[in-house]
């Protein structure tokens, strides 16, 4: 196994992750809500295209941390889950700037085909909003030494996360061709 990174202090923890996660959620709750008018000189659905690649780089990175854990590969399974948690915040930014600048497109789609997306979408969004704190305590009990605990929690996490970032990618690629 590794050895801690971080030294346990759980209340500190438990707070700092909580007002994060909800830091998070407010501001994409609410900065959604508006739209910014500015000429950035370029489209900016480009931000849905570079996070629709983010969301399938963290996937990838998700499925390959797996394997490596499954094989006792700890320091690899470490460096791709810290990747993709990197990945994740640079996605967050991205994601906000895009409904900043972009706004909301609406869905186009007729038939089986809307159905299909709404119901990606439908569990998209709850799932993509619950997730964080999840994926903080998971890698905060990895980074303090719990591995215990960490394992416990990450057969939870991981699935949702994975979810949450291959769905992110199916909503993109069914909402792009409605971008204006």
């Amino acid at each position: 196994m590794l050895a801690p990174v971080l030294k346990k202090n759980d209340k500190q923890a438990r707070l700092l992750i909580l007002v994060v996660s909800f830091v998070v959620f407010a501001a994409v709750a609410l900065l959604s809500k508006f739209k910014l008018e500015v000429d950035l000189g370029f489209n900016p659905h480009l931000f849905a295209t570079f996070n629709a690649v983010i969301n399938t780089m963290v996937s990838i990175l998700l499925v390959a941390a797996l394997i490596a854990v499954k094989k006792k590969n700890y320091e690899a399974h470490k460096k791709m889950m810290m990747t993709a948690m990197v990945l994740s915040i640079l996605f967050l930014v991205s994601y906000i700037a895009h409904h900043l600048l972009a706004g909301e497109t609406k869905y186009g789609g007729t038939g089986a085909l809307r159905y299909i997306y709404y119901f990606i979408l439908a569990t998209h969004i709850p799932l993509a909003a619950i997730i964080l704190p999840f994926i903080l305590f998971t890698a905060y009990r990895s980074l303090t030494g719990e591995f215990a605990k960490h394992k416990k929690l990450a057969r939870y996490t991981w699935p949702l996360w994975f979810y949450v970032s291959v769905t992110g990618v199916l909503v993109y690629l069914l909402i792009a061709p409605y971008y204006s």
